[in-house]
């Protein structure tokens, strides 16, 4: 990145030849176990041989060619199984998702500034798949997006001044070079990045993205002011998280219904189940253990897989859309959402658990009351209904992470059923 901003076909002074050789050295011999991990390693490190190679290759060491090729070799095909066609990522997180689309970004640059060959277009079309997938998530007022999956930190390009959760930058830059668009007019800080790195500005806008990415079990619910995201299990890649059916809202750029995020990838075994598993989510949990088999750290077993889909329709009253899935213990979730401009509707039927489903919502900061099933914090309210006997709605301290090893506490509201039925939930802004 230094090298680009400084100009790259400058000299190299010998101890930052050393060092790179170095790196590509350790790098070359281990990709195979970077490839075996299906995520950004194999990414990143085929992105620092094919850079690191050609820089070397550029300097007057014919030996760094095979880093140079391999590295070029690899990272096709690392994007053409990784990023599926409708720009969903193996790793099911939007974090990772702005590492690997700056990561192609920063690649794409380099071989622009170089004058080297082209990627294909295969490889190309999947980038900017990719990069229509980020812009889907990311609320356009604020730049944030949803707390979706593992979250370490990672940010390759901190080129401006923008928050780390802003988004925008990265999906400026990533649309710019593989769409040929803008993807929010050329002010703010999210231009930066294609000043630094030399990048022409577009004028056109590019395309509204689409509200379904089902090859990653997302689908986006939009009416004016408002937005629902449904995460439901499609799982070709090893799930990070164990949040299927997770529900987040966002009204007028604030996250209302939140996830919870990662907070630590070493912390104690309890924390870490926390944030990764059902309580960490906006979802029903059964019978007080995880939608799927925990064998790791980062791995599940007896991973869902989606029975039914409820395609997303449009009608005058709102948007509705919903999934199904059967756990490995016989347990039944469908969960339906009904967004409308002033509330959204979610119907949850449950079936299969041996003694109690847990429903949690996961509220924004405040000083929510609880009356029965009905939580409101004067200006929000979020109210329960179900046809079966609720055991129980308490509103509990939970935590949520927008930051890695950094978390605070938000409310969670808790409502128990002890028998099989549907539980229906509004949440209203417009009181």
């Amino acid at each position: 990145l230094a090298g680009l901003i400084l100009g790259a076909a400058s000299p190299l002074e010998p101890g930052l030849v050393d060092l790179l050789f170095a790196h590509l050295r350790r790098i070359g011999p281990t990709a195979s176990y970077a490839t075996a991990q299906d995520n950004n390693h194999g990414t990143s490190e085929a992105a620092a041989l094919f850079i690191g190679g050609s820089w070397l290759e550029r300097m007057g060491m014919p030996e760094a060619a095979v880093w140079h090729r391999s590295g070029r070799v690899l990272l096709e095909s690392r994007v053409q199984r990784l990023v599926q066609a409708d720009g969903s990522f193996s790793q099911h997180s939007v974090n990772y998702h702005r590492l690997l689309l700056d990561t192609l970004s920063l690649v794409e640059v380099w071989t622009s500034q170089l004058g080297l060959h082209a990627f294909s277009p295969k490889y190309r079309s999947r980038a900017a798949a990719a990069a229509r997938w980020l812009r889907a998530m990311v609320d356009p007022v604020t730049g944030d997006a949803p707390n979706f999956g593992a979250n370490d930190g990672a940010n390759i390009l901190p080129l401006s001044d923008a928050d780390y959760r802003d988004f925008r930058p990265a999906v400026q830059l990533a649309s710019t070079l593989f769409e040929h668009g803008a993807a929010y007019p050329a002010a703010e800080p999210w231009q930066a990045h294609l000043d630094w790195l030399g990048v022409a500005p577009r004028d056109r806008l590019v395309d509204r993205p689409r509200a379904t990415f089902d090859n990653g079990g997302i689908v986006i619910l939009s009416v004016v002011g408002a937005r629902a995201m449904l995460r439901y299990p499609r799982f070709r890649f090893r799930p990070g998280h164990a949040d299927a059916l997770h529900v987040d809202l966002w009204v007028r750029g604030e996250n209302l219904l939140r996830d919870g995020g990662s907070y630590s990838y070493a912390a104690e075994p309890a924390v870490m189940d926390y944030f990764v598993g059902a309580r960490g989510h906006n979802t029903v949990q059964f019978d007080d253990r995880e939608q799927m088999v925990r064998l790791g750290r980062f791995l599940w077993g007896s991973w869902l897989r989606t029975e039914t889909l409820l395609a997303p329709s449009a009608t005058a009253d709102g948007s509705t859309a919903g999934a199904s899935y059967r756990d490995a213990w016989g347990v039944e979730h469908e969960r339906t959402l009904f967004l409308q401009p002033d509330r959204l509707t979610v119907a949850d039927r449950v079936a299969g658990f041996r003694s109690r489903a847990l429903l949690r919502w996961r509220l924004r900061p405040g000083a929510w009351r609880l009356n029965g099933a009905r939580a409101t914090d004067g200006h929000h309210q979020l109210e329960v209904a179900a046809d079966v006997p609720i055991v129980r709605a308490v509103i509990v301290e939970g935590w949520e992470s927008r930051y890695y090893m950094k978390r605070s506490t938000i409310p969670v509201l808790e409502v128990e059923l002890g028998a099989p039925g549907t539980v229906t939930t509004e949440y209203r802004w417009a009181l």
